[in-house]
């Protein structure tokens, strides 16, 4: 059976304009059967149904409490999550929230070109991508580095770009598993190019499918 995502695109902060275009390219994956939502209210119904939950560009609050239980409930039973750039600047009220995620955003330079270092070339999100990968996005700095907590798959060279805020360990996609669940995060994918970008699409489609369970 296809695997069903449930794609969440609510914002209640800065709304990104690529956000048409990320949903787009998910459905044009081909892998999986795309719900997609804004409503506050879909996640406050049962979420088994789902192979994963995608939170793509999401910002500020955007769960109800009931909506931030059955979230919680779904990932500690079994469930994928999956987050996209901006999911890192969503539900700063929510501890538990960051605790899934695994970092929260803090702020970003201008948008710019940069590389990427491939730290684990062996995940279904990185196998296709060079061990350095030039690239073009905001670079999002993290009140935190993952690191410890989560397997880093991707990182930032901060002497590729200016502004850069992390220092030498600088994390820009992860995974982990939560409870019986497992957590994919990317924090590229700011601009409409990204979706249109081969090595970006196939970055983010690795990672659901690894969110889902289709390849490892």
């Amino acid at each position: 059976m296809t695997p069903r995502l449930l794609v969440y695109t609510r914002t209640t902060d800065y709304r990104h304009d690529s956000i048409p275009d990320a949903v787009d390219a998910i459905r044009g994956l081909g892998e999986f059967t795309v719900e997609h939502s804004e409503d506050a209210a879909d996640p406050e119904r049962p979420l088994g149904g789902f192979a994963a939950v995608v939170f793509l560009s999401t910002s500020g609050d955007v769960l109800t409490p009931a909506g931030r239980e059955r979230l919680a409930e779904y990932v500690e039973s079994g469930g994928g999550f999956v987050g996209v750039h901006a999911a890192a600047c969503t539900e700063y009220g929510w501890p538990y929230y960051g605790e899934l995620l695994g970092a929260r955003f803090e702020r970003h330079p201008e948008y710019q070109p940069g590389k990427v270092v491939v730290e684990d070339p062996g995940h279904p999100a990185t196998r296709h991508l060079p061990p350095v990968w030039e690239f073009t996005d905001e670079w999002y700095d993290f009140r935190s580095s993952p690191r410890g907590r989560v397997r880093v798959l991707l990182r930032a060279d901060e002497a590729s770009y200016e502004g850069g805020g992390m220092g030498t360990d600088h994390p820009l996609a992860w995974c982990r598993r939560k409870g019986s669940g497992r957590v994919f995060y990317t924090g590229l994918g700011h601009a409409a190019d990204a979706y249109r970008d081969a090595d970006f699409t196939a970055h983010l489609g690795g990672g659901i499918a690894w969110a889902v369970r289709l390849s490892e």
